[in-house]
């Protein structure tokens, strides 16, 4: 899943990213409010932390112009500021939720996990397809209770896929969503991963859609 990370404190932007790098987010970080909204207008992300007190746009003003031109990208305001005023201020420009700092990183990974999640109609962190479990707390996934082992991108690519499931996903988006801001895009890269994952699962979890891109395969 790709984060965007608008946060000015090189301390807390560093902090959150190693955290969430290790959670399996696909990680990228700006200190600009003017160019943290220009991004998270253009670009697609899954869920974005956004400090309310950025130089140059603040977040409140970013948030309300995403909002305005009807970007629902899931919002976690991240701010220092902790009267309910500002809170509400917040939830009723759109934001999806709301911590105050300092924080524990473990939450802020937990509650990005639920607005993703939620986002996609998931209710719960375990999620099951066809005979296997996959697990966004431990990072795993299991058949019939057995840990498969995976790659790091492979359980990425896995996540998304069911993620978005009943979706048709581009090879674009696949690279977008799962590698990192600095991977040095190459056009097979997503088909040897497929390739890898139906090797460990089966030849029918990822279904092929020639010309449009990938989607987990019937009953799953």
């Amino acid at each position: 899943m790709r984060v965007l990370i608008a946060e000015d404190d090189d301390r807390i932007a560093e902090t959150l990213m190693t955290s969430l790098g290790k959670a399996g987010f696909g990680v990228e970080r700006e200190r600009d409010g003017e160019v943290a909204w220009f991004r998270g207008d253009t670009e697609p992300y899954d869920a974005i932390v956004l400090d309310l007190g950025l130089p140059q746009v603040d977040g409140l003003t970013i948030l309300k112009r995403w909002r305005k031109a009807g970007r629902l990208t899931p919002v976690l305001i991240l701010t220092a500021r902790g009267q309910w005023e500002e809170r509400v201020d917040g939830i009723e420009a759109g934001a999806d939720d709301y911590v105050v700092k300092p924080f524990h990183v473990q939450e802020i990974v937990a509650r990005l996990r639920a607005l993703v999640r939620r986002a996609n109609g998931l209710a719960s962190s375990r999620i099951a397809f066809g005979k296997y479990l996959l697990d966004l707390r431990t990072m795993e996934v299991t058949a019939d209770g057995v840990p498969m082992e995976l790659t790091p991108q492979e359980f990425k690519l896995i996540s998304y896929l069911v993620h978005r499931r009943g979706q048709v996903i581009s090879q674009l988006e696949i690279t977008e969503h799962i590698y990192n801001q600095d991977y040095e895009r190459d056009s097979n890269a997503v088909e040897v991963l497929v390739a890898r994952v139906r090797k460990r699962l089966g030849p029918d979890v990822i279904k092929t859609r020639r010309g449009f891109g990938y989607t987990l395969g019937d009953g799953f």
